[in-house]
């Protein structure tokens, strides 16, 4: 079974802030020397880091207290941050749009496991266009 990882896009304020946060950070990559990838700086290096992999998982982003996106998770990079190890989490530059699902504020990442994780929107029917603030009031509500 797929295992993903949850983690709190803090001081974003919506799915298309996120995607233009992450578009912006690609461009400032190559002119400093660095590849155009997506890292996500962290702590702590997941103890089930293969399982992840091995099983396609992904990093589940919530946004405002809501489950909102997600991007497939491609390695576990060493890192060092001023001088203190770290764990990279590089994933994917395609953003996933969930079913909207609340979930309570926590810190650093969780494990999710893939019967707790919201499908794809575009998988629902009728949900793909809607707007991102009618999906947040009905997820809230049930009916999504």
């Amino acid at each position: 079974m797929t295992l993903h990882m949850i983690k709190l896009a803090v001081g974003v304020e919506s799915l298309a802030d996120l995607a233009e946060w992450q578009k912006k950070r690609l461009k400032e990559k190559p002119p400093r020397g660095q590849k155009p990838e997506l890292i996500h700086v962290t702590r702590m290096t997941p103890k089930r880091g293969d399982e992840i992999l091995s099983g396609g998982g992904s990093l589940y982003w919530v946004i405002k207290g809501q489950i909102a996106a997600r991007q497939q998770l491609l390695a576990f990079r060493d890192v060092k941050k001023n001088g203190v190890p770290h764990c990279g989490l590089v994933y994917d530059k395609r953003l996933v749009p969930v079913v909207a699902r609340p979930r309570r504020p926590f810190q650093g990442w969780r494990y999710l496991e893939a019967n707790d994780a919201p499908p794809d929107l575009g998988k629902t029917k009728g949900a793909a266009n809607l707007p991102e603030a009618l999906q947040r009031e009905l997820a809230a509500l049930g009916l999504l």
